[in-house]
């Protein structure tokens, strides 16, 4: 009742209630009963209760309106605000898209010029290859040009060497001469007696023309054991060796001059003023320790020294062989032959000649630079082909002959270009200049197990999805090497532990551990020295009659020979 009576207290509701009272008031005079009254009564109390609740409801939709009111203008500033933001990201969307396009325009070009630069690349690629060619014809004809150059320097050396002894003895014709008229002997015989000194002159001269087998020159008879200043020489050219005279007499007799002559024929000239300075005779190298050629001589290049080792040794043991009429010049054109033209420089700067093939050393083929696996074997093969052969210089065959089918005894002693005509033959002359500089000659093919068709289709750079081209070469290989060789080869292939050829191997150094030490001291120098083809090769076995087995010399470079029994590897390589 307080909470009606404080509402009832409000003008508005007092105006309501009066008017209500008013109503009610009548209703009750038009009333004939008690129960009509109370009725009214009732529904003037509902009444009042039904006002209060509307009047709340309408107060608390009024503050919810202004709530609203505010939360619109809010949205609305927001709105705005959002609206601002949203045409700064269309102006932004519209400049990225621009720079867009500009850019895609950009790759576009980019992409033009870049196929433009491909076909550019692929023709210079083109023109290289063409100049590779070139190249290498040029190699040959200045190798040529070199040959006639130094076949022309020993000529005119010979020719001025033939003049000189023509003055000496026109100076000995004249001396003679003025002794006649100044005698005046008046015997009968003196006219025939200067008869028979013109014809004596005059005979001398075309005997000098006369080349000895040595290289020396046949000149006048000396006594034995004689050297005279001013005549000929055993260094009349590059190609002279020793004058008869030298090779009779033992090289610890040798003269200094006589030594420091040698010497420069030898390919060692630079060594020849200290040499000349030290040396007596022959006997002070033969009694010389390496170590003096380095301090004396001034020999640093340790491949200098080793063919100044064997060049004595050959003398001390009085020794012929036949690698040693093979000089550094023909091991260049050698490695031409076998299909390695770019380490002719560094076996032309270590004088590398037929004696030293035999005893070359793995770690000797590293001081050369000759690091691959591939090219080992292939220098290892190639001695072994000069090996058979005696070391004969023309035992490699350089150009087709008119054999149909070569046996593999045939195939043993091509050269590397020998076998590009052959891949010419067969139907593959595109992939043939590919063979240059790769080491591929007869005496690979054959002689070592690991060489297989696929090992040449990676050399010729034959992709692997052309295998009918694949195919093509294996059955032209397998002609080639014959049907027991393809059967080794596969055998090889197929034992535990293979590890295929490959042009990417390298050669590593041995290093020795703490265990080798105490065995240095037991063995010898020979023994020491890993030779890559030892002369001796008892112990290998034949492929079609030919030997093929990788040598102990080698052992490392084809991994199925490693697990041979270790008396072989007790074997060590013989001089």
């Amino acid at each position: 009742y307080e909470r009606l009576s404080h509402y009832l207290g409000r003008p508005e509701v007092l105006h309501t209630w009066s008017r209500s009272k008013y109503q009610i008031l009548r209703i009750l005079k038009g009333s004939t009963s008690f129960d009509e009254s109370l009725r009214s009564i009732n529904l003037l109390q509902n009444f009042t209760l039904t006002t209060f609740s509307f009047h709340e409801r309408l107060t608390r939709l009024e503050g919810d309106k202004e709530s609203l009111v505010l939360q619109v203008s809010v949205l609305t500033d927001q709105v705005e605000a959002q609206g601002v933001k949203i045409s700064d990201l269309e102006s932004s969307l519209e400049e990225h898209q621009h720079k867009l396009d500009s850019t895609e325009e950009m790759l576009r070009q980019e992409l033009l010029s870049r196929t433009s630069l491909e076909s550019q690349k692929l023709d210079l690629m083109g023109e290289v290859s063409y100049l590779k060619l070139k190249l290498v014809d040029m190699e040959e004809k200045q190798i040529h040009g070199v040959e006639r150059k130094h076949k022309a320097e020993v000529i005119l050396q010979e020719l001025r060497l033939f003049k000189e002894k023509v003055d000496h003895l026109e100076d000995q014709k004249s001396q003679y001469e003025r002794r006649l008229k100044a005698t005046k002997v008046k015997h009968v015989s003196l006219p025939p007696l200067l008869l028979c000194l013109d014809c004596t002159s005059s005979a001398q001269i075309p005997l000098l023309t006369t080349r000895t087998q040595s290289g020396g020159l046949q000149g006048e008879d000396l006594e034995p054991n004689q050297f005279r200043r001013g005549g000929l020489r055993a260094t009349a050219g590059p190609r002279l060796t020793r004058t008869p005279e030298d090779m009779n007499t033992p090289f610890s007799q040798w003269t200094r001059e006589q030594v420091c002559g040698w010497l420069e024929d030898y390919g060692l000239g630079q060594y020849v003023n200290l040499t000349r300075q030290w040396v007596d005779n022959g006997q002070t190298l033969l009694s010389a320790r390496p170590q003096d050629f380095e301090k004396e001589m001034g020999i640093k290049h340790p491949l200098h020294r080793k063919k100044l080792q064997l060049a004595l040794r050959g003398f001390s043991t009085k020794a012929l062989e036949k690698s040693s009429e093979l000089d550094h010049i023909w091991v260049t054109r050698w490695l031409d032959d076998i299909g390695l033209p770019q380490y002719k420089d560094h076996f032309h700067e270590g004088r590398v000649d037929g004696r030293m093939l035999q005893y070359l050393t793995v770690n000797d083929l590293l001081f050369l630079k000759v690091t691959s696996q591939l090219h080992h074997l292939s220098i290892k093969c190639a001695i072994h082909v000069l090996h058979v052969n005696k070391f004969n210089p023309h035992c490699l065959r350089r150009r087709p002959g008119e054999e149909r089918n070569p046996s593999p005894s045939e195939v043993i002693q091509w050269s590397n270009h020998r076998v590009m005509e052959w891949l010419r033959a067969v139907d593959l002359a595109e992939y043939a200049p590919n063979l240059r500089g790769s080491g591929v000659h007869g005496g690979l093919i054959i002689l070592e197990p690991r060489f297989s068709s696929e090992t040449l289709a990676m050399l010729l750079n034959i992709p692997p999805q052309k295998t009918l081209l694949r195919r093509h070469l294996a059955t032209a290989f397998t002609s080639l090497v014959g049907t027991q060789a393809t059967l080794e080869k596969r055998e090889y292939a197929n034992a535990t532990g293979h590890a295929p050829l490959t042009t990417t191997a390298k050669v590593r150094p041995k290093k020795l551990g703490f265990t080798h030490f105490s065995h240095l001291r037991k063995r010898s120098p020979d023994n020491l020295a890993d030779y890559i083809c030892p002369i001796d090769s008892g112990g290998l076995s034949a492929m079609n009659g030919v030997s093929h087995r990788p040598y102990t010399g080698v052992r490392g470079l084809s991994p199925i020979l490693d697990r041979e029994p270790e008396r072989q590897e007790q074997v060590g390589p013989k001089s």
